[in-house]
């Protein structure tokens, strides 16, 4: 069974909950994460099935977005949003909140029905939209620490990413790709707009930065760039001056 349940509001929060469940799945398992539009098959009875996912859980993540303490519904108590924490609250689930975005408040008292006021005291966590890598790592590691089968989870897949290569595999990682990458055995015609006229292992026209052995390879562009391996105990200092002006310009 899950181990997260992901709970929002439609029109408030659902971009992030879509994001938070994406990562954690990628991260933690697809079957440790529930949510409601991804996780119901058609045909089950909606209620019934939300409040047993609640009660299955370790933990609930309540997204809030910038206008959830003022939406009207909250007060009412057939309110699905409304149940499903309280569901959780009363069974001894943790409750985290997620304020999505740097602009959303934290929860005031006077905005919440009573019975929701112990989410003002719960300590939160919080998702920029716009830089959000380093809040969706956090709230993964939060939940790693809270439950024990995601700390596992998180363990197998550490094992996984250290166990060799199958013998004529190859395993790598490119990060900030802008442009055609290509990672191939044989190779007949062309690859993007980078390597041209390969016949066999023969590659006799290169436009841009190719590696065609073993080993890591970088490419820097732009002024002061520094690259370090291995350790570095003195620091590195910059100091970059404008370019002196030619006097023929003058």
């Amino acid at each position: 069974m899950h181990e997260v349940f992901i709970n929002y509001r439609t029109g408030d929060g659902d971009e992030a909950a879509n994001l938070i469940d994406k990562v954690l799945s990628d991260r933690f398992g697809d079957d440790n994460v529930f949510l409601a539009a991804k996780s119901m098959t058609p045909g089950q009875p909606f209620p019934r099935e939300l409040l047993r996912a609640v009660r299955c859980s370790s933990v609930l993540l309540a997204v809030i977005g910038p206008n959830w303490s003022l939406d009207p519904r909250l007060h009412g108590e057939k309110d699905w949003v409304r149940r499903e924490i309280l569901e959780a609250y009363e069974l001894g689930i943790h409750v985290i909140p997620i304020l999505k975005g740097r602009t959303t408040e934290r929860l005031k008292a006077a905005d919440l029905p009573p019975e929701l006021e112990f989410l003002t005291e719960a300590h939160y966590l919080r998702l920029d939209t716009r830089d959000n890598r380093a809040d969706l790592a956090r709230i993964g590691d939060e939940l790693a620490r809270l439950v024990p089968a995601l700390k596992e989870a998180d363990m197998q897949a550490a094992k996984e990413n250290d166990r060799p290569a199958e013998p004529g595999t190859t395993t790598n990682t490119a990060r900030d790709v802008y442009g055609p990458s290509v990672q191939a055995g044989e190779v007949a015609g062309d690859a993007g707009n980078i390597v041209k006229n390969i016949h066999h292992s023969d590659i006799r026209d290169v436009y841009g930065s190719v590696n065609t052995g073993k080993g890591e390879s970088h490419n820097f562009f732009g002024d002061g760039a520094t690259y370090f391996k291995g350790d570095n105990y003195g620091g590195n200092n910059h100091r970059f001056r404008s370019p002196q002006q030619d006097e023929d310009d003058s």
